[in-house]
C-alpha cells in the first residue's frame, strides 16, 4: 500500500510539472477596441467621411431649428394682439413645422447611426484581421478584446494599431 501512495505522489508531481510547463508557454494578450476606434487611421478616415457626408444635413437641421425658434419667439410676442382664429392658425402652423423638424431629426439620426455602424464594422473587421496577424506572428494562444482588467504588459493594442495604420498607408 505504501508503494501505491508513493507512485500516486510521483504521478501527481509529474502531472503538476507538465501542467506548469504548459502554462508557461501559454501566451495571452488583449486589445482595447475603444482605442482602435479612436486612434486607428482607418477609424479617423471613417469619422472624417461621416462628417463630410452628414455635415450639410446637420447644418440644415440647425438652421431650421433656429428659424423655428425665431418664429415661436415672434408668435409669443405677437400672440396678445392676434385674434383667436389667427392665434390658433399660427399655433397649428408652428406645431406642424415642429413635427416635421422632429421627423427630419429622427431620420437624420437613424441614417447617421446606420452609416456609423457600417464604417465601424469595416474598421472592426480590419482590426480583427490585424489581431489575427499579430497573434500568428508572435504565437499568441489567446487574444481577448476589452477585458475588465488585464495586466498592461498583456496589452497588444499598440502592435495592432501599428499594423493597422501600416496597412492603411498601402
Amino acid at each position: 500500500m505504501n508503494i501505491y501512495l508513493r507512485r500516486y505522489g510521483i504521478g501527481l508531481f509529474l502531472l503538476t510539472l507538465i501542467a506548469s510547463a504548459q502554462a508557461q508557454s501559454f501566451r495571452l494578450g488583449f486589445v482595447k477596441t475603444e482605442r482602435i476606434f479612436q486612434e486607428a487611421s482607418a477609424a479617423k478616415a471613417a469619422q472624417a467621411l461621416l462628417q463630410q457626408e452628414f455635415s450639410k444635413r446637420e447644418k440644415e437641421l440647425l438652421d431650421q431649428t433656429s428659424q423655428l425658434k425665431t418664429m415661436v419667439d415672434k408668435f409669443q410676442a405677437e400672440a396678445p394682439t392676434l385674434s383667436e382664429a389667427q392665434r390658433i392658425s399660427r399655433q397649428r402652423e408652428l406645431a406642424d413645422m415642429d413635427r416635421e423638424l422632429q421627423r427630419k431629426r429622427r431620420t437624420f439620426q437613424e441614417d447617421l447611426t446606420a452609416r456609423k455602424n457600417e464604417q465601424l464594422q469595416q474598421v472592426l473587421e480590419s482590426a480583427n484581421k490585424a489581431v489575427k496577424q499579430v497573434a500568428e506572428a508572435e504565437q499568441y494562444d489567446l487574444i481577448l478584446q476589452d477585458a475588465v482588467y488585464a495586466n498592461p504588459k498583456l496589452d497588444i493594442t499598440d502592435k495592432v494599431l501599428t499594423l493597422l495604420n501600416a496597412q492603411a498607408v498601402k
